[in-house]
């Protein structure tokens, strides 16, 4: 990979910043607000309220104000500079997409990664470019929220919300603490989308000193000289193997179930505006087949991550080794394989997330009540029942959540879903780079359209009370009188 000149251009980005400005000039956006503003209790209600400002919630945010839906925020966990995965748990060196990929820019070319590029260091730079290391993308979600103007708040955790007559009240606590009223709610909450980190039941009641999770925050030099073990072999798996052999571990033993490595990336294969736009439209038989078959046929990791691995002559490729048990002994753990035993000091569990919303506190007024796939939306004849799929969210059009028991939480239809736990509804269009705009155009279209015809009494008084007249009364002259005379 050859990477960028040390030194960027600031002038390059001023004049680029400058031509954004116009061009939002030129388009008149953002659109003049024009959503009610409303209060309860004399308490001011906001219009949206977005949970996370990493990508997706940034390009919610975003899109919500440039269509005039202004009175939003965004609340996010983590301290400026950190939100999303890039800087914290991402351990691959470059991303995975292709560079030229739209990501977040909402169809502005100066918003486009590349235009933020090259107006610091050059075309023959981009030219030379591979693929985008993680930090400078953070850098550039930094800019983009910088240029944008965007209503952010860091070190904001929201920890519950409840309903407040047709509000929703969200309880936050942190930079800012207390409860904040809202009409709707974003829930932009990454990979983890609405559940947390699937566990394998085998490390139940093993002693965290011995294990972590890929997402967690690992001390990787505290393992130096350490055996260590990882699970899996995808993206995630082999990015901590990696860090971890550069740390200067022990060694690396890459604990794979399957028996041979997942090589061809198929929905990369068929990616289009067609599956972009197309995939939430089929119907549900189709969409389960579309997910089944590339949960089936898995995603490899990318080449420059295998390589990253076994360059090290410390790390080795346990091809169909399940695990069958694991316990804690003599200071170690010893993991039943189904090659046989093996013993490690320490073990990464590269195994994702889950959309189990019951083990989330701040989601406890809701979990009871959310529609899943596997409530009706999923049918037998579709396919193998699939854990991860079948318990995914059964959403509307715009990300909104629907009721198990309708009537039982009315309040659901006015939080969206706009994370990766969409994507069996959905797409891939709220949690990874390349359709994250169309994601954004999609959720912001629906909320502007709810809340419209939520309001559409007090449009339609405005329409009655507009009197700012386009004709004076002196344009013309009323001729009818002289015809008659005339006569």
């Amino acid at each position: 990979m050859k990477h960028t000149p040390a030194a960027p251009t600031s002038t390059g980005l001023a004049a680029l910043e400058a031509q954004f400005a116009q061009d939002l000039d030129f388009l008149e956006l953002p659109a003049k607000p024009w959503v009610p503003a409303r209060s309860r209790d004399g308490v001011p209600v906001r219009d949206v309220v977005v949970i996370g400002a990493g990508m997706c919630g940034l390009a919610a945010t975003a899109k919500l104000v440039l269509t005039g839906i202004t009175n939003v925020v965004a609340y996010d966990a983590a301290r400026a500079g950190l939100e999303g995965p890039w800087v914290t748990f991402a351990r691959m060196q470059t991303l995975r997409s292709p560079k030229t990929l739209h990501g977040p820019s909402l169809g502005l070319p100066q918003l486009t990664f590349r235009a933020w590029f090259t107006a610091q260091w050059g075309v023959e730079a981009w030219r030379s470019l591979d693929k985008i290391p993680k930090g400078q993308w953070m850098d550039y979600l930094v800019w983009y929220r910088k240029v944008l103007g965007l209503p952010v708040r860091n070190s904001v955790r929201m920890t519950g919300l409840a309903p407040v007559g047709d509000l929703i009240a969200i309880d936050v606590e942190g930079a800012e603490t207390g409860q904040v009223l809202t009409r709707r709610l974003v829930l932009a909450t990454g990979r983890s989308g609405l559940g947390g980190f699937a566990v394998p039941d085998f490390l139940s009641g093993i002693d965290r000193a011995y294990w972590a999770h890929s997402a967690d925050d690992i001390d990787f030099d505290a393992l130096k000289g350490k055996r260590v073990a990882v699970i899996g072999a995808g993206a995630s798996s082999m990015d901590n193997a990696a860090t971890a052999l550069e740390a200067g571990v022990g060694s690396v033993d890459m604990l794979i179930r399957r028996k041979e490595m997942p090589r061809i990336n198929k929905l990369t294969g068929i990616g289009s505006p067609g599956v972009v736009l197309g995939m939430h439209h089929l119907p549900d038989a189709w969409k389960w087949k579309f997910f089944d078959y590339t949960a089936s046929t898995q995603t490899p990791p990318p080449r420059s991550s295998t390589l990253r691995v076994s360059r090290h002559p410390n790390a080795r490729f346990l091809l169909d080794c399940g695990i069958v048990a694991v316990k804690e002994e003599a200071g170690t753990l010893l993991v039943e394989t189904t090659q046989g035993p093996i013993r490690y000091d320490f073990l990464i569990a590269a195994t994702g997330f889950s959309n189990d919303f019951s083990g989330r506190p701040e989601f406890a007024a809701i979990a009871p009540h959310i529609r899943t796939w596997s409530d009706g939306r999923y049918r037998p004849d579709m396919g193998q029942a699939r854990a991860g799929m079948s318990d995914a969210p059964d959403l509307g059009p715009a990300f909104e959540f629907r009721e198990r028991v309708p009537g039982s939480c009315p309040m659901l239809a006015h939080i969206h879903c706009f994370n990766d736990a969409a994507m069996l509804t959905h797409g891939k269009v709220s949690g990874d780079i390349p359709a994250v705009s169309a994601g954004a155009d999609r959720l912001v279209r629906g909320i502007a359209a709810s809340l419209f015809a939520e309001d559409v009494e007090t449009h339609f008084a405005n329409l009655i009370a507009y009197d700012i007249p386009e004709l004076l009364g002196d344009e013309w002259v009323d001729s009818t009188l002289h015809k008659e005379a005339a006569l």
